[in-house]
């Protein structure tokens, strides 16, 4: 099977590519580091146009060589440049081609550093594809570490996704751990007693982690799953809840599409993008798929 990573010739960022090579370290697969150069549609097809997009996509093939150069030479990375309507539709045109397993993207120059912001490709691919789509966070740089770690984000009720036997899966197919988070906000200035409050989320933590435990014995009846970590975030906000879970270099957070979503196809719900913009590790979202 093969990566697509995509390249943002404007930022020049080597983030999505750093992911792409790091997850295909796990996974054997091929990456392809590819740039997306848009095109008027319908296409004008007169010579200015023409030229135009002849000298853009030269000068897209030439970041892209001096980027995939900087990385580390464990790997061939093939380059190609594609043109498209739009960044999104591009990706997902080489995805189709390749018959990619996933599509790699970086965040936003507008988020934090280490973090991951959402910007117009990445909110347009996380609702549309039907690949999972990996998203690496601003200026994310492993060098030549694997991935050491899935932590599956579980929804509860709204976990429709299967996301806790498709994590189970490929953790057993990386050979990494699997590790399952679920993360809960406390409401701040409610009339609950703060030990009152205490107990609502001690109850609800072992509520969830008997529903879990379940899902696990039932992807247990038909895969050799190890042991699993499960763990609870809480805070008095997403940022709080997310940084109440331990994280490391190497780790991976799953994240299910949204049960709003089409089948086949990833949707990111609300809670899940508040998530994402604080968590400090690689995010990969898989598509809800029919049962």
């Amino acid at each position: 099977m093969t990566i697509i990573a995509g390249f943002s010739s404007s930022r020049q960022s080597a983030a999505p590519l750093q992911l792409a090579a790091q997850v295909a370290r796990s996974t054997g697969e091929k990456v392809i580091a590819a740039a997306i150069v848009e095109r008027a549609f319908p296409p004008r097809d007169d010579p200015v146009e023409r030229e135009y997009l002849r000298y853009v996509s030269a000068q897209a093939q030439k970041s892209l060589e001096r980027v995939v150069e900087q990385l580390p030479a464990d790997q061939d990375i093939p380059i190609v440049v594609h043109q498209s309507t739009s960044i999104p539709t591009g990706l997902m045109e080489l995805v189709e081609e390749n018959g990619a397993s996933l599509a790699v993207v970086g965040s936003s120059s507008a988020g934090l550093l280490g973090r991951i912001g959402l910007g117009s490709v990445t909110e347009r691919l996380v609702h549309t594809a039907a690949v999972p789509v990996a998203i690496a966070p601003r200026g994310y740089a492993p060098g030549s570490e694997p991935i050491r770690m899935l932590t599956a984000a579980y929804g509860g009720g709204a976990d429709v996704n299967g996301l806790i036997p498709a994590a189970a899966e490929l953790a057993t197919a990386w050979s990494v751990p699997l590790r399952i988070v679920s993360f809960t906000v406390r409401p701040v200035g409610g009339s609950i007693e703060p030990a009152a409050e205490s107990l609502v989320v001690q109850q609800w933590s072992k509520r969830t982690f008997d529903d879990i435990v379940t899902k696990l014995n039932a992807v247990r009846e038909r895969l050799a799953v190890p042991d699993v970590e499960v763990v609870v975030g809480s805070g008095r906000d997403w940022r709080e809840a997310v940084e109440a879970v331990p994280w490391a270099s190497g780790d991976i957070l799953l994240m299910g599409s949204g049960a709003a979503g089409p089948l086949a196809r990833v949707f990111l719900g609300s809670a899940a993008s508040k998530i994402v913009r604080h968590v400090p590790v690689p995010v990969m979202i898989v598509p809800r798929h029919r049962k």
